[in-house]
């Protein structure tokens, strides 16, 4: 239990139904959905629309999205992979000669087509319940009334300012400036692209004028996308990968999602005594460092799109983890580990929602970097994501660059199971992040014993570059034993990502919410 002397968060508990998500209006949108009788995959979509408008820096249609779903009455997890190919034409031939050595982060090349529409739309067919046009309802309102902006919304906003360029600077700024907090942002064009998803499923989004404004949009900045690539795009159920860890299972999404990097990491902790160490202490951050510069590196060179990852279960091996932490040196840092094309980054929403029939969703939506591509469609405004600055160029890489693939992506939605049984769907946000944040997030509590709040709101850390990031939660003393150890300390100007949580207690039903205080959010039931 939290000292009530000091300022933090209490969990949330209800019964009914819950919702954690980046943003009050948008949970208070998914808790009026499950009240109406929706389904949590209801609830979870219609919250996304609202976060498209809340936090547009962090996510948009034009993004890409990955789903792990419970199905009501069902322990088994489903995967839905709502990632977006490249453009046929584009090749990585093209962009070394145009003199990349790595996937650029703005302009036209590294947008790929958006994956999360049609995800969506699958995901309503198949696990909603109320109508698509009463779901869509609430963002396409906030739309075109507005939502005012929150706090760190707005910093985070003024932060990608110089990213934007062309028509997204028209849409996303006012006089050359981001809003301030409480001011209110509209954005009427995606309300009218909300609408024709609304009448015409992913059609209204994949073919027609909609469509028409992406191409050309691109197309007019030099972009080698085509009316076909939007119109093939396709999302695919697929099975999660899953690790054991302390008699729970975590659950994650396969690849193209960088999921098992957390598996990898969880099965490294293995080979280390945990238990005896200070959970802010110097010694737990300099061996999840480690663990973490090594399972990266694996994930550098195995993780791709889905058809041209081969070696994953070699990276899920326990001989795998085992020769890997035999590497870790309790008293010396190691070399990071080698950098991949794209940067770390802090921009994605997620949203977990559990229902009353025992539906669970943990959901990942995002534009990737800051504003995506920093580009945007010049009738609707919409952002284009920078999700090719995942690829490599580096030649016969399984992860190069080339048309119709699926980069490797950051963003990844967590489940954690015992005995079978779901008992949390969760996510943590902040790019490269995510699987070093999943595993603090799991070993608060299943080593410390912290409750989710509690797991959530703990000090992290973080190794990037040469560099440990690393929270101001850590005291004095523990930074300058990091720093004897060889670590590169940088206390970073923004926290390290944002989680959100809800955990079910399979005997009582009772739901336990956890949201980061480091975002704007937070849990709700009913």
């Amino acid at each position: 239990m939290r000292d009530f002397h000091k300022p933090g968060r209490s969990p949330v508990y209800a019964m009914n139904g819950m919702c954690a998500t980046s943003h009050p209006l948008a949970a208070k949108t998914a808790i009026d959905m499950l009240e109406r009788g929706g389904t949590a995959a209801d609830a979870a979509l219609a919250a996304a629309m609202v976060l498209n408008i809340a936090e547009p820096q962090m996510t948009g249609l034009a993004g890409d999205c990955f789903v792990l779903l419970k199905p009501a009455g069902e322990e088994r997890v489903v995967a839905l992979n709502g990632s977006g190919r490249a453009p046929a034409a584009l090749t990585a031939e093209a962009m070394r000669a145009a003199g990349h050595a790595n996937a650029p982060t703005e302009g036209v090349l590294p947008v790929t087509v958006p994956g999360a529409v049609d995800a969506f739309c699958r995901l309503h067919a198949d696990w909603g319940r109320l109508a698509l046009e009463d779901v869509l309802a609430p963002g396409i309102r906030y739309a075109e009334e507005g939502i005012p902006v929150g706090p760190r919304t707005a910093f985070d906003w003024a932060d990608d300012v110089p990213r934007l360029s062309g028509a997204a600077r028209d849409f996303y700024l006012t006089g050359g400036q981001a809003p301030k907090p409480g001011q209110l942002f509209r954005a009427p064009g995606q309300a009218e692209v909300l609408r024709r998803i609304a009448r015409d499923g992913r059609a209204g989004f994949y073919e027609g004028e909609v469509a028409e404004d992406m191409v050309a949009s691109l197309r007019a900045m030099g972009g080698v996308h085509t009316a076909e690539d939007f119109a093939a795009t396709a999302c695919a159920y697929t099975d999660p990968v899953s690790g054991d860890f302390r008699r729970h299972e975590l659950v994650e999404h396969p690849p193209n999602g960088q999921g098992a990097t957390a598996i990898l990491m969880l099965n490294m902790l293995k080979h280390f005594d945990l238990d005896g160490l200070d959970p802010i202490g110097a010694p737990r951050a300099h061996i999840e460092a480690e663990v973490a510069k090594l399972a990266y590196d694996a994930r550098n060179r195995f993780i791709a799109d889905p058809d041209r990852t081969s070696r994953l279960a070699h990276m899920l091996a326990p001989e795998t983890a085992a020769r890997l932490a035999a590497l870790v040196d309790p008293t010396r840092a190691l070399p990071a580990a080698a950098p991949i094309a794209e940067a770390v980054h802090r921009d994605t929403v997620y949203v977990t929602v559990v229902d009353r029939d025992g539906m669970a969703i943990s959901l990942i939506y995002s534009v990737f970097w800051g504003f995506g591509a920093g580009i945007a469609s010049s009738k609707y405004g919409l952002i284009f994501q920078n999700r090719g600055a995942g690829f490599t160029l580096e030649p016969g890489h399984p992860n190069e660059a080339g048309g119709g693939k699926r980069p490797m992506h950051t963003i990844i939605p967590g489940m954690l199971k015992r005995d079978g049984r779901v008992i949390m769907p969760f996510g943590v946000m902040g790019g490269q992040f995510q699987p070093s944040g999943h595993v603090r997030f799991v070993t608060n509590q299943l080593v410390y014993g912290m409750d989710p709040q509690e797991a959530i709101d703990a000090p992290r850390c973080f190794p990037d570059a040469g560099l440990l990031k690393i929270e101001r939660g850590y005291a004095p003393e523990v930074r300058a034993e990091l720093e004897a150890l060889g670590h590169r300390l940088q206390i970073p100007e923004e926290p390290l990502g944002g989680a959100q949580a809800i955990l079910i207690d399979p005997d009582s039903g009772l739901l336990t919410g956890a949201s980061d205080p480091r975002k704007d959010g937070c849990a709700l039931g009913y």
